[in-house]
């Protein structure tokens, strides 16, 4: 997998490209450090995926992730920053990006994210079909009570069925279970 390396804190890039390659599987084809870099470097190698800051001097890893899906609606941006911000997470995921992490959370999570998941095992996390389906409404934004009356269930059943999801796949809370859905399903 090839991939290139955005931020402006010059450890974080290295300490990434550092633990990227060490997998055997990943090849960091470049690092830049800002918003105008990433759009360059990004249309120069056309990457795998884009690993790329939020908050950066200059232009932002926001703006750059739009100007580069308008003009490659395939690329694949995951995020990373230090900010765990909800406004941040819905920005990213709404335009287009396939993840987003913590900077606190990459040496843990990044492997993770960056392997293919084109076909989720729901099995595998004990994730029912019905329960599926409420993922794949959280995900639209829908709230518990549009949930409960688009699949029929009651309100209290839904908040049921949402704890018991987050608790099998090990996440904190609804935007975690969106960006879950984008990252893995969608």
């Amino acid at each position: 997998m090839n991939i290139v390396i955005v931020d402006d804190d010059k450890l974080v890039a290295v300490s990434l490209k550092t633990i990227l390659e060490s997998t055997g599987s990943v090849n960091v084809l470049a690092m830049g450090s800002c918003g105008e870099e990433a759009i360059e470097l990004y249309s120069r190698h056309r990457p795998d995926v884009l690993l790329m800051d939020i908050r950066m001097n200059g232009m932002s890893g926001i703006e750059a992730g739009e100007k580069i899906l308008a003009d490659f609606p395939e690329a694949k941006i995951l995020y990373l920053t230090t900010f765990s911000d909800d406004e941040y997470i819905i920005k990213a995921v709404l335009m287009g990006a396939k993840g987003y992490i913590l900077k606190q959370d990459f040496e843990s999570k990044l492997p993770e994210l960056l392997t293919n998941h084109s076909s989720f095992d729901f099995e595998r996390y004990g994730i029912a079909e019905k329960e599926q389906e409420i993922i794949k409404q959280v995900a639209k934004g829908l709230s518990n009570k549009e949930i409960a009356t688009l699949l029929y269930l009651s309100e209290g059943t839904v908040r049921n069925y949402i704890s018991s999801i987050l608790e099998k796949l090990s996440l904190r809370d609804r935007t975690q279970l969106a960006i879950f859905y984008y990252t893995n399903i969608q």
